[in-house]
């Protein structure tokens, strides 16, 4: 049994139809109640990007969920990066 709750950064780019098809506003729905902070934010090339910090338990089931939802049927490619905690979040939301 892994009991490793440290907390660790996930940066995930999200590439597709992913704006206009309400990705960021499923994602932080999905994200409530998950014990993670951060932001889901679109980039003008079309892309949406996520930072979220929590476990790595919490992140990869957020990201699971991320996918399995309605919405991941637009992504055609993702981008995950692992990086260290910054504790700069305290909740998580949309990003402008």
């Amino acid at each position: 049994m892994n009991t490793d709750d440290s907390i660790i950064r996930m940066a995930v780019r999200f590439e597709g139809h992913v704006q206009g098809v309400g990705f960021r506003f499923t994602t932080v729905r999905l994200a409530t109640g998950r014990e993670v902070t951060g932001y889901v934010k679109n980039e003008f090339d079309g892309d949406v990007t996520l930072q979220a910090e929590g476990t790595r338990e919490q992140l990869n089931a957020l990201l699971i969920d991320i996918r399995q939802s309605a919405v991941g049927r637009y992504v055609t490619n993702e981008q995950v990066t692992w990086r260290p905690a910054t504790g700069e979040f305290d909740t998580f939301g949309v990003k402008c």
